[in-house]
């Protein structure tokens, strides 16, 4: 297998705590970590961590300063592999990088146990893998379930 550079974005809390357990599957690749923590995760290396903005559907001056931020990260890193946890940076991430030829990997947060999450839904339409963490949310058409982060 080629070693492939891998964008892997997440909100903090969470969602970057599911990502980070995923961590074992990035062996022998280049990552970049992204998330809107202002605390470093202690598994993440200093060079490999970006920090974006907090935001939500309610705050859209802040949703288009993340949406800036995380295309600004994808034109610049050029990954071959964009992979989400969730939430907003997670979902323009996928855009950008479903834009620029990047393969895309959503996996809906657990915590979202009875329908999946509005950007795991708007993922649909980028991510050439989606994934809930729950059996019952999956379907043939998708999002699909092979298992859970936690």
């Amino acid at each position: 297998m080629t070693n492939k550079k891998i964008l892997a974005v997440a909100s903090a809390g969470g969602h970057l705590v599911q990502l980070l357990r995923l961590t074992p599957a990035f062996i022998d690749h280049k990552v970049h970590w992204v998330s809107t923590s202002i605390t470093q995760p202690k598994e993440i290396h200093v060079d490999s961590y970006h920090m974006v903005r907090e935001a939500s559907m309610w705050n859209k001056y802040g949703l288009a300063i993340m949406a800036f931020q995380i295309f600004w990260l994808v034109i610049r890193l050029r990954p071959d592999v964009v992979i989400s946890t969730g939430a907003a940076p997670g979902y323009f991430a996928l855009v950008f990088g479903k834009i620029i030829g990047a393969r895309t990997i959503w996996i809906d947060s657990i915590a979202n146990s009875e329908e999946l999450s509005l950007a795991g839904r708007k993922s649909k339409l980028w991510a050439d893998y989606w994934f809930t963490q729950w059996p019952e949310l999956s379907n043939e058409n998708g999002p699909h379930f092979i298992g859970s982060v936690i």
